[in-house]
């Protein structure tokens, strides 16, 4: 590939997630393009490295994606 495709290909931003244990506490950090396999992986905002063997706090998740309702309210009603 060209130098001028390689500036014009679209690449998806790399994702932090974070693996818990059955407590809450963190026992790995990963980045990604995809959500990694397994159970117990969380997608988080940052990787901070003092969350590591400690509780993850509330506010570190991503909110999962808001789901748009397909049913819309009648106008003119």
């Amino acid at each position: 590939m060209s130098w001028l495709g390689l500036l014009l290909s679209v690449t998806r931003p790399h994702r932090c997630f974070v693996r818990l244990d059955a407590s809450g506490r963190c026992q790995a950090f990963k980045h990604c393009i995809k959500p990694p396999a397994g159970d117990n992986w969380v997608e988080i905002e940052e990787v901070r490295l003092n969350w590591l063997h400690q509780v993850l706090p509330a506010n570190a998740r991503v909110a999962p994606p808001a789901t748009r309702s397909r049913v819309r309210p009648l106008l003119g009603v």
